[in-house]
C-alpha cells in the first residue's frame, strides 16, 4: 500500500523541472529517499555496534596472528 507525502519547494525549482519532461520526478524522488532512508538504518546499525563493542575487552597485540598461524597449521 501506498501513502501520498507532499513537500513545498521553491517556485524557480519547480519551473525548471517541469523544463526537463524526460524525467521521471516521481521515481527520482522515491529512489533518492530510499537511499536516504537505507543510509540512516546503516547509521543507527553501526552506532548500536560500536556501543556493543565497547564492552568488549581488547585482545592482546599478536593475538590474532597467532590463532591464524595455529589454525593454518592444524589443516
Amino acid at each position: 500500500m501506498s501513502v501520498v507525502i507532499s513537500i513545498r519547494i521553491p517556485r524557480k525549482l519547480k519551473e525548471r523541472m517541469d523544463r526537463l519532461r524526460n524525467v521521471n520526478w516521481s521515481e527520482e524522488i522515491r529512489r533518492f529517499i530510499e537511499e536516504k532512508v537505507t543510509q540512516y538504518e546503516i547509521s543507527e546499525l553501526l552506532k548500536e555496534v560500536e556501543k556493543h563493542l565497547e564492552d568488549v575487552p581488547e585482545l592482546p597485540r599478536g593475538t590474532i596472528v597467532r590463532w591464524l598461524r595455529s589454525d593454518r597449521e592444524s589443516h
